[in-house]
């Protein structure tokens, strides 16, 4: 069975550079200079694979590292050495106790009294503090505590026990460089500095490493342009493309004007059309309205040197691309199909398909191949 699935070809194939994704935090990591640039894997490192992108991260350097789940850092910790820091984001999870995040060599991100009040309470049994990261929620109210003053208090109470390192927060929209949001949290993030000197800081994201003035104090923490993401949305992309996401064309036909393809026959040709059927859908992460309809255009690939739109909506397992423009004799069954990589941008694919390009990697599907390109 093995060796039959080294031979067959597969129809959806993911192509992952890891020397961009290290090029890219180099690029990163002088841009936070003098402070220090961690790198975000969480969600199975943007879809490309913790096991590969974290090694391949620590190798060009990175020597902090952020997850989202307990479970992402035991596969962190499974392919990292062991001085390398893995902050969890989301914190002390409700199933697992402070000793486990202890063992693993896992700091929680700890973002309120309760959490802090266990984490504190462990490290005062056993006598010995472990590192953990204060997370002061200065406007998305999501997560983290809910003030300066909630802080203080909590830390005045369970602190000394607490391993406390790090200090952070996180920006609410700071790929819109002129919204006021942003100044307001670095104000608020400011303050908390001052109360807490002796703590490292952290706020800047991905796009909040490119906002003037940078806000990048202790520690950087980008995500998304690590992978290839545009940080700086609607001008050029300073990062390297990492990921190249190809299927193949399973059957070419024609079809007559005032024919529909795809479900619910949202898209109509007007002139006799010809139509590529790719071996991708939904299931893999396809968005489901990445296919032009009558009433809206949708996303485009590259084929055949050419570009050419997506119609339809996405099956479970299919897609259609009208390639009527395209040389006949170029386009065949069996040959590959660009979705997103180095002829069109992640971005430019995502916004045509009505979602984000962090939706697209976060959703990138277990049945694709993946193929390393190794520095």
């Amino acid at each position: 069975m093995i060796d039959l699935m080294s031979r067959v070809s597969a129809p959806v194939r993911l192509r992952i550079d890891l020397g961009a994704l290290a090029d890219n935090w180099r690029a990163l990591a002088r841009r936070s200079a003098p402070g220090r640039c961690a790198a975000v894997i969480k969600a199975n490192a943007y879809g490309t694979g913790i096991a590969e992108a974290a090694p391949a991260l620590w190798a060009a350097g990175a020597r902090v590292f952020f997850v989202a789940h307990f479970s992402e850092g035991l596969a962190a910790r499974q392919v990292l050495p062991a001085e390398a820091r893995v902050y969890v984001l989301n914190g002390l999870e409700s199933e697992a106790e402070p000793a486990d995040y202890v063992e693993h060599r896992l700091a929680p991100v700890i973002g309120g009294e309760e959490e802090l009040a266990r984490w504190s309470s462990f490290a005062a049994r056993r006598n010995r503090t472990s590192p953990s990261a204060l997370h002061l929620d200065t406007g998305m109210n999501r997560l983290g505590f809910e003030s300066l003053m909630a802080l203080e208090g909590a830390m005045e109470t369970h602190g000394r026990s607490s391993g406390a390192d790090l200090l952070m927060s996180h920006f609410v929209s700071s790929e819109i460089p002129e919204d006021p949001l942003s100044v307001a949290q670095i104000k608020r993030f400011e303050a908390a500095r001052a109360a807490f000197p002796y703590l490292s800081a952290s706020l800047a994201n991905s796009s909040g490493m490119f906002l003037d003035p940078t806000p990048v104090y202790d520690l950087a923490r980008p995500g998304y342009a690590l992978y290839g993401g545009n940080p700086r949305p609607g001008r050029p992309n300073p990062m390297r493309p990492v990921i190249t996401l190809t299927a193949a064309i399973q059957q070419l036909r024609w079809i007559e004007a005032g024919q529909t393809c795809g479900y619910n026959a949202q898209w109509t040709a007007r002139r006799p059309t010809r139509l590529a059927t790719l071996i991708i859908g939904y299931a893999d992460g396809l968005p489901r309205a990445a296919g032009a309809t009558d009433s809206k255009p949708g996303a485009e690939v590259a084929v055949a040197g050419g570009r050419a739109p997506l119609v339809g909506r996405v099956s479970m397992d299919l897609a259609i691309v009208d390639v009527t423009d395209l040389p006949v004799d170029a386009v065949r069954a069996g040959d590959r199909v660009e979705l997103f990589g180095p002829t069109i941008a992640l971005d430019d694919f995502a916004a045509r398909s009505g979602t984000i390009g962090y939706h697209l990697l976060t959703s990138l599907g277990p049945r694709f191949r993946r193929d390393y390109a190794r520095p």
